[in-house]
């Protein structure tokens, strides 16, 4: 049995992203005869104040198309962490069903302003195409 088929688990986790880079980083490749849905995404280990950071989650090629424009505020110390997802409402939300190949990635849009760093953690589920 393979719970990333089962059931929603921690896809990938990427220690070291900088959040003081206006810059996309890759975080999970889709793998081969694959489709992934993501449901959220976790910011954790900073090891610096992130507040003045503005980050997008997407494709390579359509980097807002999870979330758009997040602005990490309440990220302004080390030792916080922020759950990062669409939010239901009465109109379900929809997401994007990313096939074979694509990347996710996380986008900075806004520098943190001084080095920081933090830890990203995909959780979703994979499917055969």
């Amino acid at each position: 049995m393979n719970l990333n088929e089962e059931c929603m688990s921690l896809l990938k986790s990427v220690a070291a992203v900088d959040l003081n880079a206006v810059a996309f980083t890759d975080l999970l490749t889709v793998p081969p005869d694959k489709k992934m849905i993501v449901s959220h995404v976790v910011l954790r280990n900073l090891s610096a104040d992130a507040a003045s950071a503005i980050a997008t989650f997407g494709q390579s090629g359509d980097k807002d198309d999870f979330l758009a424009a997040q602005t990490l505020s309440n990220l302004d110390a080390a030792g916080k962490a922020a759950i990062l997802q669409p939010i239901p409402n009465a109109t379900p939300v929809a997401v994007v069903e990313y096939t074979e190949g694509e990347i996710f990635g996380i986008d900075i849009t806004q520098a943190a302003g001084s080095a920081c760093t933090c830890t990203v953690d995909i959780y979703g589920t994979l499917s055969d195409e």
